[in-house]
């Protein structure tokens, strides 16, 4: 039996996928040849880079399609200026817990599983967020609690792990701003006692709510980065605002202070539990989540 693991295309999930699955099944060759020949396809997409070969005969030269265990690519159109067509990924098949698992490239993983098209898969825990977690008084702080804020009559999903390749969505404020808000530390409870913009990207909107709380929102107008401009620049012209930060330094390049980490971005594995009943698939799921992720949940 085979059994199909739902993966992104591209980007830092898939290769957070593929750093966490090279050790654990002896896969670190095949995991760094697929995560180099991407961001080299991603740095030709964005004009940083130039290849004599054409786009259709880089393909033939990536893939192997009649070995299955060697990896497989795919084209697809990308969203910058021009709509190139981008080389992303497609299969891949590894020997896991014993079984034959078949790593199957999606552009939305969770809304395959959700179509209950896969038992098993990963994506970013933001998609969960934006799209099926309640939104309540209370802030949604940590991906522990991601199952519980899920309600059971709106899908089969839920998450088991995070697999720690932690980005965060963190509250940036300019000194201005953090001078005349509340005298308190710049968290949540700063925000709470704020009235004015909160500059954020339009498809955080939802994620934001959750990760605040509906409660500190009153008296908040969202905001948005003018197409083309740094997410940084608008926030600082804003005052207030959340976006995504790993060291911070383009944030402080901006005059902005970096406050609460309000909730990571993070790859995490899924499930669809009305899918799962085979024992050859609860074997694989139990492989996954040993396979020294950070984070357990059991909800």
């Amino acid at each position: 039996m085979t059994v199909d693991l739902a993966v992104p295309r591209k980007g830092r999930p898939l290769e957070a996928v593929l750093d966490r699955l090279a050790g654990h099944a002896g896969m670190e060759t095949v995991a760094d040849e697929v995560i180099s020949t991407l961001r080299y396809e991603k740095a030709i997409t964005k004009g940083e880079q130039t290849d004599d070969r054409g786009v259709y005969e880089r393909l033939a030269d990536y893939s192997t399609p009649a070995d299955p265990y060697s990896p497989d690519y795919t084209l697809l159109r990308d969203d910058r200026a021009g709509m190139p067509t981008r080389i992303v990924f497609d299969s891949l098949t590894v020997d896991l817990a014993d079984v034959e698992v078949r790593l199957v490239g999606r552009e939305e993983p969770f809304r395959a599983l959700r179509k209950h098209e896969f038992a098993l898969g990963f994506d970013s825990a933001d998609l969960v967020l934006e799209e099926v977690v309640s939104l309540e008084p209370d802030p949604l702080e940590s991906i522990e609690a991601l199952n519980e804020r899920i309600d059971p009559h709106d899908t089969d999903v839920r998450v088991v792990n995070g697999l720690g390749d932690t980005v965060y969505h963190t509250l940036l404020a300019t000194p201005e701003t953090r001078r005349r808000g509340p005298d308190t530390d710049l968290t949540r409870e700063f925000v709470a006692g704020y009235e004015g913009e909160l500059c954020i990207s339009p498809r955080y909107e939802r994620l934001v709510e959750a990760v605040l709380g509906t409660d500190a929102l009153a008296g908040i107008e969202f905001v948005y980065p003018e197409s083309g401009r740094e997410e940084e620049a608008s926030i600082a012209d804003a005052g207030l605002g959340v976006y995504l930060t790993v060291t911070g330094s383009t944030a402080r390049e901006h005059g902005l202070e970096l406050g609460e980490r309000l909730f990571p971005s993070e790859t995490v594995l899924m499930e669809n539990r009305h899918e799962t009943g085979d024992e050859t698939i609860q074997r694989v799921r139990d492989a996954l989540a040993a396979a020294d992720f950070d984070t357990a949940i059991t909800a």
